[in-house]
């Protein structure tokens, strides 16, 4: 009874409310708890149908579809793929579903597990109910590094919990011992993405896709959630591909429905969401990245407030938004803009912060002469996207080579009149041909040489404001979603003529020559220099 009396952190937590209540879990006693069956599933009261959909706005398709997949109780299932882009609520829902289910699972997360042995000892140590602690000096309860001592080892523990479940199931129901409900144990893999980081991950992923044919086990589960779609898990390999089930981004009211849940002025706050949630629904739709932004411009929005309790009228909305109207530009730039560097001397802070002031203003004004927001990294997608719809692809050689530097300053001979007639009708069948279309490869390629070029040069100005962290490594996890969305706004055409045997997308640019030069002159780009035919 002591045990129970006492407040324990239960291991079933999203992500967000594990990370919301890291300062009670420090304060708990770990060191003397000992984990037993309950702690396969979730310590808390499980939820109701109502209340699991109403936790999830516009999620209510997928949780359909997980509770489809998972079946009635003791009811064998395929292998399952959840897949979505970034902050869509993948290992939310499904860690709720669980709890709606009461069911048996065991979480791993390939980020903490960021190695085959860590995560191959997470599970065990959580089947074979074992917590590291100081007495046995944090040690896992089986070391285990290859794949075969794995299915050793997680067969014995599978059969044990299995038995388990079976004789504990009729002497308590589940509501009196919290126990969870059936004999199915499900293996839940979050992150799935990251496998692909690891030195074996060509053996690795198939193995683990492959796990329920090598247990033989039908009260085994395999649930996996990705950041990334199937196809990126492709191999050449013999095994049962799992059943996807798609989490798309949501939409504008559903993140409407997210950012009101709460609230305790709701007019106050739908106000403020009636100005800033299109704006930033134009650049992403992530929900930690738009509640981030949301938190500073609230505070913004309330400043000119003496009573937070207030109900806004017309008059009191209007001199809301053009207090919050300056803050709303610069907080999309410093969201979704490259990331600057830090200053390297301190003493040179004053000065520095008066040459950027200025600077910023004049990209401002050539900012201005867009009618429309673009961050940064997608502005320069848009010029690459540009330059390989106009450039022949044997010319990216030449133009981006290792020094960033074209092809100008070479040798160049005098050309006869006919050599110049024939290039002048090339030059006149490219343009009636119209944008070219290219690969995923090409643009990325182009896009990770221009943004180099650009870091060279602010960096030898001396200027931070713009200085790209790390070249290409810090802007290639916003590629992807900076070139879908150019590719909802149809700047760039997503299809055109793909290789049926490549089987890869190809792209084209829709934009005129006038746009991206206008683009490329906010930057600071010389366009011209890298355009063929110039």
């Amino acid at each position: 009874m002591a045990k129970e009396e006492s407040p324990q952190v239960t291991r079933r937590t999203t992500r967000s409310y594990s990370a919301s209540n890291i300062a009670i879990e420090s304060t708990k006693p770990t060191e003397s708890y000992k984990p037993t069956l309950n702690d396969l599933g979730f310590r808390q009261q499980p939820l109701s149908f109502e209340d699991l959909l109403s936790c999830f706005p516009g999620r209510r398709t997928q949780v359909l579809e997980l509770l489809r997949f998972l079946g009635p109780l003791n009811f064998p299932m395929f292998p399952l793929l959840v897949y979505g882009g970034p902050s869509t609520g993948k290992t939310s829902v499904t860690l709720q579903v669980f709890r709606h289910l009461n069911r048996p699972f065991v979480y791993s997360s390939c980020v903490t597990c960021y190695s085959p042995r860590i995560l191959f000892e997470s599970i065990l140590n959580q089947l074979l109910f074992h917590r590291k602690n100081s007495g046995h000096s944090y040690s896992s309860v089986k070391r285990c590094e290859r794949p075969s001592d794995f299915v050793n080892y997680l067969r014995e523990a599978l059969e044990s919990v299995i038995d388990n479940l079976k004789g504990n199931r009729g002497k308590l129901s589940s509501k009196e011992s919290r126990q969870p409900n059936g004999t199915m144990i499900y293996l839940v893999f979050d992150n799935l993405e990251r496998v692909l980081d690891w030195d074996k991950s060509s053996a690795i992923l198939p193995f683990l896709f492959n796990l329920c044919d090598i247990l033989k086990m039908p009260e085994v589960g395999l649930i996996f959630i990705s950041n990334t779609s199937p196809d990126t898990y492709y191999l050449n390999i013999g095994y049962v591909e799992p059943i996807p089930l798609y989490f798309p981004d949501y939409t504008e009211d559903d993140l409407r429905q997210i950012f009101m849940a709460n609230q305790v002025n709701w007019k106050l706050y739908s106000s403020f969401l009636d100005v800033v949630l299109r704006p930033f629904c134009r650049v992403t739709r992530q929900v930690d990245e738009l509640s981030a932004a949301f938190s500073s411009l609230f505070k913004k929005y309330s400043e000119p407030l003496s009573d937070m309790q207030v109900a806004p009228n017309e008059d009191m909305k209007r001199r809301l938004f053009s207090h919050l109207r300056p803050h709303i530009t610069s907080a999309l730039k410093e969201t979704f803009q490259v990331r600057s560097r830090p200053l390297l001397k301190a003493e040179a802070n004053q000065e520095t912060m008066k040459k950027n002031s200025s600077r910023m203003s004049a990209i401002c004004e050539d900012f201005d002469k867009i009618d429309f927001h673009m961050s940064t990294s997608a502005k320069y997608l848009l010029i690459s996207a540009f330059l390989a719809s106009r450039n022949p692809a044997t010319l990216d050689a030449s133009l981006f080579d290792s020094t960033g530097v074209s092809d100008s300053r070479k040798r160049k001979r005098k050309a006869s009149e006919k050599a110049m007639g024939q290039k002048e009708m090339a030059e006149q069948e490219l343009l009636m041909k119209g944008p070219g279309t290219f690969p995923l490869e090409r643009l990325l390629a182009i896009f990770q040489c221009i943004t180099s070029l650009a870091e060279d040069s602010l960096d030898r100005e001396g200027s931070h404001e713009l200085t790209i962290e790390g070249g290409s490594s810090g802007l290639m996890s916003d590629v992807l979603l900076q070139l879908s969305s150019l590719c909802n706004a149809n700047f760039i055409i997503k299809g055109g003529s793909s290789c049926p045997l490549e089987g890869s997308t190809r792209y084209r640019t829709a934009v005129s020559e006038d746009l991206a030069l206008k683009v490329a002159r906010g930057l600071k780009f010389p366009l011209s220099k890298y355009l063929y035919r110039r």
